[in-house]
């Protein structure tokens, strides 16, 4: 080391960024006690701890003496709330008009509180991404998310809210769809993260759930609100709008019928790792994770790529759960050749991949931006037959009937699964932009919308506010 030679690397700063701990060792004598500081901050901080280990010193022995402490480690104690806050926070919720529960990881484990705080305070539910699930899917209060990897009623919800209980979330978007004047109170076990997204009213250092038991415990059950019907119904049109969008017969597919396909054949503990682009936003409307399903993706880097490995994890950890790995073509394209490792290790993953010939979510950024289309095109492949090549079990897929076929033949395999699905290059419905109000937009624009993302039937939240 140091001395510039062959493929010498210096790879701490790689990791600097992605990791809570990163030491290379110097010396042998070192190795045991690095291991056991990496294994305490990986539990402690909850991320991905590195060690560098420089390879002469594997052949070096040490004495065996070293007494580990790393399986010493506990969880802290949850976090009790402040009364006097607790107290505030729902003096501020019970005088809201249009109050909103948004949701993080922090919230896990704690799905029916969430909903009985959302029926008691009359107040729809939104989530970050990697907290989809949490609350079940088709919860008539769970709006979805809201940004642009986000639902029609979450973003319409989120513009129009006036006070939120923002609980156990870093979601970094927020100023962009909540409104500024809204009554913000943060909820969150790490201190540093109050007001780094948002002006904050109110900040409570505690657990989530003991926050949510708390309120719900001074608390009483507010009167049935305008608000809050027209929250249920914006969801409700929503999903009679994605259904039958599920039903369309074309060639290529649309993603919507593709999605049905999966959630018709997914076990109530299948885990999706859904990589990115508009994969993720598709992942978000149409996955259902009602039971006790799992979705994850690259929710904080947006690393194109990340399903296929991911799911490789996720099977090797649970290898009695159903996995899948859902990703667009040009994610595919980068990490496509680890169906071998699939392959040798006989993990039966099941892979969609959906090919549009285009880097669709980088397409759209640039139509929005008004630039010229540049380095988006794709060629295409057959991603089954490649998968087939390499010793898993693939298809093509161009119509319903060939989607159902496969699908079908999937289920019966105890290997890998390739199903590669030709889909039109349509960019997902931009509901971060939504013109659907006549009253707004006028007659002209609303229609051209219209005609570009089949929006009939869908109905603005501005009208139904008012029935």
């Amino acid at each position: 080391m140091n001395t510039n030679y062959f493929q010498e690397l210096n790879e701490n700063p790689m990791f600097a960024d992605v990791s809570v701990y990163n030491r290379t060792v110097m010396t042998a004598e070192q190795m045991p006690a690095v291991v056991d500081e990496a294994i305490r901050q990986a539990y402690a901080k909850r991320g991905v701890a590195v060690i560098t280990i420089p390879k002469d010193l594997g052949w070096q022995e040490i004495e065996d003496n070293y007494i580990s402490s790393a399986n010493l480690y506990q969880k802290p104690l949850p976090l009790e709330p402040d009364s006097e806050r607790i107290q505030q926070a729902w003096k501020i919720l019970k005088e809201a008009k249009y109050p909103l529960i948004y949701i993080g990881q922090g919230t896990r484990g704690a799905r029916e509180e969430v909903l009985a705080l959302s029926k008691m305070l009359q107040a729809p539910i939104l989530s970050s991404a990697l907290a989809k699930g949490i609350v079940p899917d088709n919860a008539p209060a769970y709006m979805g998310s809201a940004g642009r990897v986000a639902s029609k009623p979450g973003v319409e919800i989120a513009s129009n809210t006036d006070a939120v209980l923002f609980l156990g979330s870093d979601m970094p978007f927020q100023i962009f769809f909540i409104p500024e004047d809204a009554k913000y109170i943060q909820v969150d076990i790490d201190g540093t993260k109050f007001g780094r997204r948002h002006q904050v009213d109110l900040a409570i250092l505690a657990d989530a759930k003991l926050t949510i038991k708390k309120l719900m415990e001074i608390g009483e059950q507010l009167p049935e609100t305008a608000w809050y019907r027209a929250a249920l119904a914006d969801k409700e049109n929503w999903v009679e709008w994605l259904e039958k969008r599920s039903l369309i017969d074309s060639s290529p597919l649309e993603v919507e019928p593709v999605f049905k396909a999966i959630n018709e054949m997914a076990t109530d503990d299948a885990i999706f790792q859904v990589d990115v682009g508009n994969v993720t936003i598709d992942g978000m409307r149409l996955l259902d994770t009602s039971k006790n399903q799992r979705f994850t993706t690259s929710g904080w880097y947006a690393t194109m790529g990340y399903a296929l490995p991911a799911a490789i994890g996720a099977k090797s950890q649970y290898p009695n759960r159903q996995v899948w790995s859902i990703s667009g073509d040009g994610a595919w394209a980068m990490v496509m050749p680890d169906i071998l490792t699939q392959v040798k290790y006989h993990l039966p993953i099941i892979n969609v991949v959906l090919t549009n010939k285009s880097l669709g979510f980088i397409e759209a950024e640039q139509d929005d931006a008004k630039q010229p289309h540049s380095g988006i095109d794709l060629i295409g492949a057959n991603f089954g037959a490649s998968a087939a090549a390499l010793g898993a079990v693939g298809f093509d897929v161009n119509n319903l009937s060939e989607l159902k076929e496969a699908f079908a033949k999937a289920k019966e395999t105890d290997r890998p699964v390739v199903i590669n699905v030709n889909i039109f290059d349509h960019r997902p419905l931009p509901v971060e932009q939504l013109k659907l109000d006549s009253s707004i937009y006028g007659e002209e624009t609303v229609e051209a919308f219209e005609k570009e993302y089949q929006t009939q039937g869908l109905i603005p939240f501005s009208k139904l506010i008012k029935e």
